[in-house]
């Protein structure tokens, strides 16, 4: 009823348009002779729809939160619409660029431009240009609306360009092409958005000089995003309110929006002053430099580096069912590294200093307010989109020697400035011969492989892979990873400490797969179908309760790298199947998914472990290097028997 009510309110706000005025991106800015006044508030919304609107409405509820508020003479919001399909109200109209003005006057549709790309730079430029043109004030703020990729895909996936989206080269010349950079006093007050993964340390150096603040999420945001009814009504009432001032209103607004609808358990947001932020990119680039430099003495390092990277918290998924955003907190990586790196501390301090504020959910306790980027799953596509956009030079070159082995010319200068003229090779699993080693099993039944002490240069991680094997049937199913095992790298020995349990949703045994590592919680992954559409149900295990959370269902990354907003969180009714892995015992063909068990979710659905059900089982351990090499061990068998491994058996 609400949002009927408020689609009518549009309508009836809704005055003719004006004749298009769009501009040609490259032509000189217009200049009118329009005073800016002071105490004046400009928010310039970027509102590109996307799936998010076809599918979700999620666009029009943010629109009738805005509308919620009756805002005063001296603060306006000037809104671009695009990008989505299909809009879930009777005003904007989909199949062109649209451009409203919301004031004290209410809503007002004020010029219509041919369809274009939200994700491309010359729409982007147009708005910006438009918008300083029309509607100039004292303070203003750009905000983006829609799907954010991290550092390496940008934001603003337009739904009807075939997800095309502003990468952060694109918004830096967008921004460049309206605006001249000032780093002692940026034109713009606040840039913000509402959008996935974009609170990196790229995007900051990407708004230097443009902004003074920035508001953006490490994490994937949930479908509800910012409360425009919150952090407008806030301006509203008190528009002599600075960027810093409405930065943290949006934080907290937005927290509190999460904790209403249940979404807070991995959201973050944070509030940046970029001003701040010279201190914090030297200090990066002097991180990455000693990192290099590290690697290039003893490439060994890049083992040590990656499990650092392997127990820090990162964002958006970054396993293979989930796919990769390759985005890690830069704080804690870097606390996790102050035995390793004398700089690590100098990002820490950079970081307190210029993030001025942050909200966090408690499966984000170790978000510091901006990420950066980490080349989990060793993808040169995805480096080589790194390399065009990322602040400073050394990570680039860090990665892409630990990814391929070698420099360009420009990396080998690089490392002649920090006195290195060679590369050393790069310890991996393609040079051992681990790829189907045995285990060993002891009188207790604990299974231990013995790499010595080669393991700590080569390894970036270890697990172990756990299969149910259906004789009669010739079909093994993979039940998923985990990294329940003692690790002795010094002499590079690690034993199994599997209890015969595994993890369940109400009883149902699950495919399950260890996505981050943390001290005081592990978060998994878990693929299912809910109702008929495929979903990675995110589940936290506590270390200090000792207890299993059930976060909510997204999503996984999509070919153009965007992260989906929408989180699902089960409710009573919805209908789940759960998905496992398998292939045939006796061939060497891949796996396939396989639909094992359907139910209905009630009140009461929880995760929780179980006896393994009676049958025989097979525990692979699983290596990877740096590079994302792998090697699997070969497997030992044992039966269970009512919970009870009761018997070993050797093939």
């Amino acid at each position: 009823m609400k949002k009927k009510l408020l689609c009518l309110l549009l309508a009836l706000l809704l005055v003719l348009p004006i004749a298009a005025c769009g501009d040609d991106p490259d032509a000189p800015d217009r200049h009118l002779d329009i005073d800016v006044e002071s105490g004046t508030w400009s928010i310039y919304w970027y509102l590109c729809g996307s799936d998010l609107e076809t599918n979700y409405g999620c666009a029009t509820q943010d629109l009738m939160e805005l509308m919620e508020v009756t805002l005063p003479e001296n603060v306006r919001v000037v809104i671009q619409t695009g990008g989505a399909k299909e809009w879930q109200n009777n005003v904007v109209n989909a199949d062109i660029l649209q451009r409203y003005v919301y004031d004290s006057t209410g809503l007002t549709l004020v010029d219509e431009l041919p369809p274009a790309s939200m994700g491309d730079t010359a729409t982007l430029t147009d708005f910006l240009r438009f918008c300083k043109t029309y509607y100039p004030a004292e303070h203003t703020a750009v905000l983006f609306w829609n799907h954010g990729g991290g550092s390496v895909n940008g934001a603003a996936f337009d739904e009807r360009y075939y997800l095309d989206s502003l990468t952060l080269d694109e918004m830096r010349t967008a921004f460049g092409r309206v605006w001249p950079g000032d780093e002692t006093d940026p034109p713009l007050e606040l840039v913000g958005f509402d959008t996935c993964l974009m609170a990196t340390v790229d995007v900051v150096d990407t708004f230097v000089g443009t902004a003074r603040y920035l508001v953006a999420s490490e994490e994937v945001e949930p479908g509800n995003g910012w409360n425009y009814t919150g952090w407008a009504g806030a301006l509203a009432e008190d528009p002599t309110m600075d960027g810093a001032a409405l930065g943290r209103i949006i934080c907290d607004t937005y927290y509190a929006g999460c904790e209403a609808v249940g979404t807070q358990n991995k959201a973050t947001l944070s509030l940046t002053d970029l001003t701040r932020c010279g201190p914090l990119l030297e200090a990066y680039e002097a991180f990455g430099a000693e990192a290099l430099a590290e690697a290039c003495e003893d490439p060994s390092f890049f083992s040590r580096f990656a499990r650092i990277a392997a127990q820090s918290e990162n964002y958006g998924g970054n396993t293979r069912e989930q796919g990769y955003t390759n985005m890690v907190d830069l704080g804690h990586m870097a606390r996790q590294s102050t035995g390793l790196l004398q700089t690590a501390g100098d990002v820490l301090t950079a970081l307190e200093d210029c993030v001025l504020y942050r909200v966090n959910g408690p499966y984000r306790a170790e978000a510091t307010g901006l990420s950066c980027y980490y080349s989990y799953n060793g993808d040169l596509d995805d480096l080589s989109g790194y390399t065009a956009v990322g602040a400073g030079e050394a990570f680039k070159y860090f990665y892409s020697y630990e990814l391929t082995g070698e420099l360009d010319h420009a990396g080998m200068q690089y490392i002649a400035d920090l006195n290195y003229h060679e590369l050393p090779d790069v310890p991996n699993l393609m040079t051992t011969e681990w790829d189907g080693m045995p285990l060993q099993v002891d009188e207790n039944g604990v299974s231990s492989l013995t790499l010595g002490p080669e393991a700590d240069s080569v390894l970036a991680g270890i697990g172990f892979s756990l299969y149910f094997l259906d004789d009669s049937s010739d079909i093994m199913l993979l039940l998923g990873t985990d990294n329940d095992m003692n690790a002795d790298w010094e002499n590079g020995i690690f034993t199994d400490n599997f209890r015969g349990v595994w993890g369940s949703i109400d009883g149902h045994l699950v495919y399950m797969e260890l996505c981050f590592e943390g001290g005081d919680y592990n978060l998994y992954s878990i693929p299912i179908l809910l109702g008929e559409d495929p979903y990675n149900l995110q589940v936290a295990y506590d270390f200090n309760t000792e207890e299993w959370s059930i976060l909510g269902a997204r999503p996984g990354i999509g070919e153009s790298g965007m992260s989906d907003k929408e989180l699902r969180l089960l409710q009573p009714g919805d209908v789940v199947t759960t998905v496992w892995y398998f292939s045939t015992i006796s061939g060497d063909d891949g796996t396939e998914a396989y639909t094992a068990e359907e139910f209905t979710v009630t009140a009461q659905t929880s995760f929780y472990e179980i006896p393994l059900p009676n049958g025989r089982y097979g525990m692979v351990f699983e290596m990877r290097d740096a590079m994302d090499h792998y090697a699997y061990t070969e497997p030992v068998f044992f039966l269970c028997d009512g919970g009870e491994i009761s018997t070993l058996l050797y093939d």
